[in-house]
């Protein structure tokens, strides 16, 4: 299948017209039709109800593996060229919300490279680095201890993991349970959380839990993490958070930490050299674990 004419077809779907797919592609309108006749005749199936433009079951089915196609496409690109272009004066970093953690802002200081950060969602982390819009990815989530993330696939970049350290559900002052020693996730099933970019989603609390509830009380759109305790002490809310980033109870229920992974390029070899330096040496404390007494 061509990935000229795969990406013809799917702007298609997304505009659901051929004369603004034609516009945004800059192409002409003719062509964009005899693009995607000439991908039907290759499959030897009806692709598109012309009128009015939809996918019809078979175009659904294409455009399930179209994306990852399409990125894989771009990745693959994007890796010859960069194996070729050599070193860069400039390092360009993409990073999710939580993933520049205080250890890893002063190892970035210490590394001595010049470096941009740009801050995206974790969903886009990888796709940055695969396609050559960032040299190197950091992106955050929640694992079992020395278990990597789950990233959407997108090739085969290097993952170094770089940190992990214990997550603290923080709680207003005045909760109940704000005295505790640790906390289970199950037990805060029938709390009010927050809904925020800049925390465990709420979703992501349920499936750790397995369980429902977790009823969103504060939706904050919004990636500032200062903001989100904020909320959280004044009662919007509970957070689930890094350690590393505010004080609150540790979670200790399931026994899962919150994880940084390094993402790079195999031919880069100035980003290798930062994801090394970047990495932490293991607590002698595994995350999660209740203190003495608790």
């Amino acid at each position: 299948m061509d990935p000229h004419l795969l990406r013809t077809f799917v702007t298609v779907v997304h505009w659901r017209s051929f004369s603004a797919a034609a516009e945004e592609l800059g192409y002409t309108q003719s062509a964009v039709s005899q693009q995607v006749a000439a991908l039907e005749a290759d499959l030897g199936l009806a692709l598109l109800h012309r009128r009015p433009v939809r996918p019809t079951p078979a175009g659904e089915r294409l455009l399930e593996h179209a994306g990852p196609l399409l990125l894989r496409h771009r990745a693959a690109r994007a890796d010859v060229l960069r194996a070729a272009a050599g070193p860069v004066e400039r390092l360009t970093v993409a990073a999710s919300p939580l993933a520049c953690t205080p250890a890893i802002a002063r190892g970035l200081a210490l590394s001595g490279s010049a470096l941009t950060l740009r801050t995206v969602g974790r969903e886009s982390v990888a796709e940055q680095v695969a396609t050559g819009m960032a040299d190197l990815g950091l992106v955050d989530g929640i694992a079992a201890p020395s278990d990597p993330l789950r990233l959407p696939d997108v090739g085969a970049p290097v993952r170094v993991g770089v940190a992990e350290e214990e997550l603290v559900v923080v709680l207003p002052d005045g909760h109940p349970l704000a005295r505790r020693r640790w906390l289970a996730l199950a037990d805060l099933a029938d709390a009010l959380w927050l809904q925020a970019r800049a925390a465990v989603p709420v979703e992501r609390l349920r499936e750790l839990a397995g369980a429902g509830g977790f009823r969103v009380g504060f939706g904050y759109d919004g990636e500032d993490v200062h903001t989100v305790v904020n909320l959280a002490a004044a009662g919007h809310g509970l957070a689930l958070l890094p350690a590393s980033v505010t004080a609150g109870v540790p979670l200790t229920e399931p026994r899962v930490v919150h994880r940084v992974e390094v993402l790079h390029g195999a031919a880069s070899g100035q980003a290798a050299a930062l994801a090394a330096q970047l990495r932490q040496p293991p607590s002698s404390t595994p995350p999660g674990t209740p203190a003495a007494g608790s």
